[in-house]
């Protein structure tokens, strides 16, 4: 866009304006149309130059560096954001978001990019209006700025989130033509080779308006996709384009719905109409797409299902095709001892990222217009228009929703609309208990019919304490317990090779008294008085016996890892020990011992998969130990993509695979964990034995979960009907196989708690199933062996791998 503007009219009266007003300077410093001004009556022009004088073109072009300092994101880098600036853009202007979003961007991604972010595109009328103009850039300001009540920002940080919303993609195509997809929907726009050109460009911006037009909204017609606006900078084309859209509805396949209704496409150069309907229609069961001949700068377009004529039984449109109803639950980016969660359901398939909300109230008072993240989605199948209930039901104890607000009803009139419909539940935290994130449970009822939709949705973690900020480490924060080396933030990770040498011990006890055991009990040592036995740590383990919980150490003897009761022990020093040639242990006899307990633990194989794909950096070093060091980037297809991460997917697999076909011998579990152990990603190890623990203990304890709940959580009868609830059969009742859901629901909750503190969870876990009357631990010592494994790994760590240097 040409916005090149005379600002010399301003300059002339400003002078004037300058030299009366004795608030001149401060005015000029948060003002950027009058940096200028100020700087010239003190010398220094080139010091303060108008951000729209030094780049006229910032708001139609995007800067490809997403640090840059002249950027109004908000995923600025620690470094960048507190090293010294420029006086345009000083380090004091930077927003509470600014800080929040720097907080929240941890892991390294060198594949993300940011969506363009430009003024509304109707522009053209701004060319030679200079207030105008100046006005749209404050808007556009204000969005993008914490400009909001102080009063209300110190109550809830939450409040401080707003930022700039009116984001549609903008793409530059040459005469080779191409694809532009708009982020978080099933909308593109296909350009065909030479389209324009050679030589020539084609801007293409895509952008979708969640509420389409309500004329198409009837007994006889539908919107069935948002409105869609196209915007094209070239009309000197030779092809047409074409749109793809994939829509919530698909027609019956019985004769009469085919022959009744069909989808269509409406066209339009305006945004309020007229539309007509197109011809150049292809539809492929809920995939349309539309050749476009007619071309403008400026295009609209929205897909809506029609029937000729409505023939009893049927009432509306919707009775001759399958129509899926989205929904979407947002919340503010960081949570707070009272916030707003936001229910949306669309009438389409796009369910943005980010929503804009107008009409938040505080204390009796209207909020200043607040952005809100999507925590999560669902998609279900409504076969008419008719009355929904929304209920939220938190999974933790430590929060509850609104009582008024635990209920919402949706009509079946604003369904028929196509338009957007919301309702706001207040989320509040009971006592003044420490802030964690949590689960709670969405659902949905047709109240005049028996379908039940419902989905589990976790929040975001709590506000970080912003006092903290500046002095926080430029380079990543140390983890609590063991540092993994795949979280270390570097491009490439480098990963240590695995030795196999005898165990580095410094402490060993000497055995007071002989035990041998009638009744064997795995991961429990034997030994002889006198016994010399090595211990890998001096922390102490709680467990159960033959018959009562006690203290033990993890200890070595005679080829064999397990727990040794502390007071059947004298603990002595490496150099007081006569013989330890009874208690040597290599790394890898010592790897394959404390992963057992997994030969028997029960895991959601894709959890476990895009878990690992995820946190593993290279495909080469896993296959490596898994056995798989023949492998090639030949063995690597299209379909396996060029991640990293699919790579790594593709190698896990492969076990998966090998293992399947040779059960007997190979446990897929059990071998990936050994893997992982020998790349030395201990901090992934410790995230999925947790996992598989949680789940393993849910299945185990069935419909004893409710004595573990109160014996853990102190649940009320209440709230662990609460618990129960959404897997309630038609009798009302949980059936006894699906008793594991509400336990694993509960056990996920609670093991939150805890945050990075995996050793802790394991080991109340371990005290409280021990504690209850009959302890299924007695027969499933499988959690006692995960115990032995985590205390393991400093041992481990030091003897297996040469030191790493840590920051």
């Amino acid at each position: 866009l040409d916005l090149d503007i005379d600002w010399s009219d301003l300059l002339k009266h400003a002078h004037v304006v300058s030299k009366t007003n004795p608030f001149w300077n401060e005015l000029s410093a948060s003002n950027p149309f009058v940096h200028d001004i100020a700087a010239s009556n003190r010398n220094e022009n080139n010091k303060y130059l108008s951000v729209l004088k030094e780049k006229p073109y910032l708001f139609s072009k995007v800067s490809s560096n997403r640090d840059s300092l002249a950027s109004s994101g908000d995923e600025l880098d620690i470094d960048c954001l507190l090293r010294k600036t420029s006086a345009r853009r000083s380090g004091r202007s930077k927003s509470v978001s600014d800080f929040l979003d720097i907080i929240d961007n941890r892991r390294f991604n060198p594949c993300k990019t940011i969506p363009q972010k430009t003024i509304p595109s109707d522009i053209t009328c701004l060319q030679n209006d200079r207030e105008a103009y100046k006005m749209a850039w404050l808007n556009h300001r204000q969005l993008t700025r914490s400009c909001l009540d102080l009063e209300a920002m110190s109550h809830s940080p939450g409040w401080a989130q707003t930022q700039a919303t009116d984001i549609h993609i903008l793409c530059k195509l040459n005469h080779e033509g191409g694809s532009v997809h708009l982020p978080d929907s099933d909308i593109n726009v296909h350009i065909p080779v030479g389209h324009v050109l050679p030589g020539e460009v084609q801007e293409v911006g895509l952008r979708a308006i969640l509420n389409p037009p309500s004329s198409f909204n009837n007994e006889l017609s539908s919107t069935v996709s948002p409105l869609i606006e196209l915007t094209l900078s070239n009309l000197n084309t030779k092809e047409a384009i074409f749109l793809e859209v994939k829509v919530a509805a698909q027609v019956k396949n019985d004769p009469l719905s085919q022959v009744m209704s069909d989808i269509v496409c409406f066209f339009s150069f305006n945004k309020e109409g007229p539309f007509k309907k197109l011809g150049n229609c292809y539809t492929y069961q809920d995939t349309v797409q539309v050749k476009l001949t007619d071309l403008s700068h400026v295009m609209y377009a929205v897909i809506a299902v029609q029937a000729n004529k409505l023939q009893p039984p049927a009432t509306n449109v919707w009775d001759y095709v399958h129509r899926t109803v989205s929904v979407g639950i947002y919340g503010p980016k960081y949570i707070h001892p009272s916030f707003t969660a936001v229910f949306a359901v669309f009438g389409h398939n796009y369910i943005p990222g980010k929503l804009t909300i107008c009409d938040i109230k505080k204390g009796g008072k209207n909020m200043p217009p607040v952005v809100f993240q999507l925590w999560g989605k669902h998609t279900f199948l409504l076969e008419k228009p008719q009355d929904l209930n929304i209920s939220l039901v938190s999974c933790d104890p430590d929060f509850e929703v609104k009582m008024e607000d635990q209920s919402k009803n949706i009509k079946e009139e604003e369904l028929k609309t196509g338009e957007m419909v919301r309702h706001q539940f207040l989320f509040s935290m009971l006592g003044c208990r420490e802030m964690h994130f949590f689960v709670f449970l969405v659902q949905i009822k047709v109240l005049r019919s028996s379908q039940v939709m419902q989905f589990h949705v976790t929040t975001p973690d709590p506000a970080p304490k912003l006092s903290g900020i500046i002095t926080r480490p430029k380079h990543l924060q140390k983890r609590k317990e063991i540092k993994s080396a795949p979280l270390f933030l570097i491009p490439t990770v480098k990963y240590p090779k695995f030795q196999d040498k005898i165990l580095n011990v410094n402490t060993y006890g000497v055995a007071l008294k002989t035990v041998l055991r009638q009744n064997k009990i795995d991961y429990l040592l034997e030994y002889f008085k006198g016994d010399t036995i090595a211990l890998l740590g001096e922390d102490k383990v709680k467990a159960i016996g033959q018959t009562k919980i006690k203290e033990w150490y993890v200890g070595v003897l005679r080829k064999k890892v397990g727990l040794v009761h502390c007071k059947n022990i004298k603990v002595i020093s490496k150099e007081q020990a006569m013989d330890t040639t009874d208690s040597e242990l290599t790394t890898r006899s010592l790897v394959e011992q404390i992963v057992l307990p997994f030969k028997k633990l029960t895991y959601i194989y894709s959890v476990v998969l895009s878990t690992v794909s995820e946190s593993v950096y290279d495909w080469r070093a896993l296959s490596d130990v898994l056995g798989y060091s023949h492998m090639s980037l030949d063995d690597f297809n299209e379909a396996h993509g060029n991640k990293e991460s699919d790579r790594v997917a593709h190698v896990v697999k492969r076990l998966k695979e090998d293992c399947h076909a040779n059960k007997k011998k190979r446990l897929f579990l059990y071998e990936l964990i050994i893997a992982l152990l020998k790349i030395d990603c201990q901090g992934l190890v410790a995230r999925l034995t947790q996992d598989t623990i949680i789940l393993t203990s849910a299945v185990k304890l069935g419909k004893y979960w409710r004595e573990l709940a109160e014996k853990l959580a102190r649940l009320t009868k209440q709230q662990i009907e609460a618990y129960e609830v959404p897997h309630q059969g038609k009798s009302g009742a949980v059936a006894l196989e699906m008793m594991w859901k509400p336990a694993y629901d509960f056990l996920y909750t609670w093991a939150a708690h805890y945050g990075d503190s995996y050793r802790d969870v394991l080991q109340d876990l371990q005290s409280a199933l021990d504690k209850m009357k009959n302890p299924v631990t007695k027969q499933w010592r499988e959690l006692t062996g995960t115990l032995i494994l985590v205390n393991c790994m400093e041992v481990l760590r030091a003897s297996a791998f040469s030191k790493i240097e840590e920051e």
